[in-house]
C-alpha cells in the first residue's frame, strides 16, 4: 500500500528490455487521466518486438518524463502517478516517494523544469542550436510537450533562415528524395548484419539442391486433417523437422564460438526469419524442436507467424535461438548468398523458391528427362566453428530427410 498523495515512478522494466534498445511509440493516457493498477500506459518498440508498459499503481497520471521517439533504457523513469488513498502499488515495478511541494520554486522556474523534463534529445539539440529556451517555444504535444516541429515553426516565424536539424523529424520530402527515419528494428538489424559479416564471423556458403516430391505428397495427404484441427501445414514445418537429423549429424551447426571453446547446445531452438510488412525482420523461436513431431512444429510455427504479423510477439518469443532458417523462397528468391548469420549462432539455413525443373533420372536402365519439384538450399556457416566438409554433411543429411519423407 502507498500513502495518500504519494508519487509512484513509472519505470522501464528489465524483463522486457534487458539487452535490447527501445523507443517510446505512444502514450495511451494523457496527464490528468485516472489509471488502474496494471492498466497499459504506453507502447514501446524494442529492436525485436513491441511491448506495453503497465501502470505500477492506481491513481492519476501527473507527469510524462519521456516523449514519443525518445530512446528508453532499463530503469528509466517514464512518468509519475499520484496514488489515491489505500491504492495498491506493484512493488516490483515502482518506487513510491512523497509528493514534492509545488511551491518550492517560482512559477517560471517550475515551467522551465517541467518543459525540460518533457524534451526529447532531438528537441534539446534544436533548442541549443538556435539558442532558445524551452519556455520560448509553445508546445502542441500532450501536456504542452514541445516537438521538433514546434521548434522549427518557432524558428521559421522569428528568423529569416531555413529550418535545420530535421534529421530526426518524421518522414520529410525534398524534391525527388523521401527520407524515412530508421525504426529501432531496422537500425538494429543493420547493425547486427554489419557486425556479423564484417567484424565477427568469416562467412562461407555451401549450396545443395533438394527434391521436395516426397514432402509435397505427404503434405497433400495430411493437409486436410491438419486444417480441420486448426493447424496450418506449411513447407517450413518440414524444413524445421529435417534440421533435427542434420544437427545430430553435425552438432557444430547448433553451436556458438567463444574465445576459449566452441559451445554445443544440447537443445535445438530454431529461429524462423520472418519478414513483417512495414516493420522489418523478426526471428521468433521454436523451442526444443527435437522433442516435437511435425504437427507440434506446425502448430507452434503457425502461432508464432500469426503473432509476428499481428505485432504481438513477446520478448521471450525472439530470444535464445540456437539455429536459424531463412525461407527466402516464399518471396521468389532462387538463391541467396551469403545469408548473414544470426549472431552468436554458427550457421543459418537458406531455402530457395520451389519450382519444377528438368532433371535426368534413370528408369528401367534408361535415362529420362522429367520435371521434378526442386529448390536450392544453402548453409552459411561461421568458418571458425565448422569446415566445409561438415557443412556438406549437414546439408546431405537434411536433403536425405526431406527426400526420404514417408507419406
Amino acid at each position: 500500500m502507498s500513502a495518500p498523495g504519494a508519487v509512484v515512478d513509472i519505470v522501464v522494466p528489465s524483463e522486457s528490455f534487458e539487452g535490447t534498445r527501445a523507443r517510446l511509440l505512444r502514450w495511451m493516457k494523457e496527464v490528468g487521466a485516472d489509471v488502474a493498477l496494471g492498466e497499459p500506459l504506453l507502447e514501446a518498440e524494442t529492436d525485436k518486438v513491441t511491448v506495453e508498459i503497465a501502470a505500477p499503481a492506481a491513481g492519476t497520471l501527473i507527469e510524462l518524463r519521456k516523449a514519443v521517439d525518445d530512446e528508453l533504457a532499463v530503469g528509466d523513469v517514464l512518468g509519475h502517478i499520484r496514488t489515491a488513498s489505500n491504492a495498491p502499488v506493484e512493488p516490483s515495478a515502482a518506487t513510491a516517494r512523497p509528493t514534492p511541494a509545488a511551491s518550492a520554486a517560482p512559477a517560471s522556474a517550475r515551467a522551465e523544469q517541467d518543459s525540460a523534463g518533457l524534451l526529447s534529445p532531438a528537441v534539446r539539440r534544436l533548442l541549443a542550436q538556435h539558442g532558445l529556451a524551452a519556455t520560448a517555444v509553445a508546445g502542441t504535444g500532450t501536456g504542452g510537450r514541445i516537438s521538433v516541429d514546434d521548434v522549427l515553426a518557432h524558428v521559421a516565424r522569428t528568423k529569416d533562415e531555413p529550418p535545420r536539424g530535421r534529421d530526426e523529424a518524421p518522414t520529410v520530402s525534398a524534391g525527388d528524395v523521401e527520407r524515412v527515419p530508421h525504426s529501432p528494428i531496422r537500425r538494429r538489424t543493420a547493425e547486427r548484419m554489419v557486425e556479423s559479416l564484417l567484424r565477427t564471423a568469416p562467412h562461407v556458403t555451401t549450396v545443395f539442391e533438394a527434391d521436395l516430391g516426397a514432402v509435397l505428397a505427404h503434405r497433400a495427404a495430411a493437409r486436410a486433417a491438419y486444417e480441420a484441427a486448426g493447424v496450418p501445414l506449411t513447407l517450413t514445418a518440414y524444413f524445421v523437422a529435417a534440421c533435427v537429423a542434420a544437427v545430430r549429424a553435425v552438432p557444430e551447426a547448433n553451436a556458438r564460438w567463444t574465445d576459449d571453446a566452441v559451445e554445443l547446445f544440447r537443445e535445438i531452438d530454431i529461429g524462423i526469419a520472418t519478414a513483417v510488412e512495414g516493420r522489418g525482420l523478426v526471428v521468433p523461436v521454436i523451442r526444443d524442436v527435437a522433442a516435437l513431431d511435425l504437427k507440434a512444429i506446425a502448430t507452434r510455427l503457425g502461432d508464432l507467424s500469426s503473432r509476428a504479423r499481428a505485432n504481438t510477439l513477446t520478448p521471450a518469443d525472439v530470444r535464445g535461438g540456437t539455429f536459424t532458417i531463412s525461407n527466402h523462397g516464399v518471396s521468389g528468391s532462387l538463391l541467396a548468398t551469403p545469408i548473414i548469420i544470426n549472431q552468436p549462432q554458427s550457421a543459418i539455413l537458406g531455402i530457395g523458391k520451389l519450382e519444377k525443373r528438368a532433371v535426368v533420372v534413370e528408369r528401367g536402365g534408361a535415362e529420362a528427362i522429367v520435371a521434378r519439384p526442386r529448390c536450392y538450399v544453402t548453409l552459411t556457416l561461421d568458418h571458425r566453428v565448422m569446415d566445409g566438409h561438415q557443412a556438406n554433411r549437414f546439408l546431405s543429411t537434411w536433403v536425405a530427410a526431406i527426400e526420404g519423407w514417408k507419406a
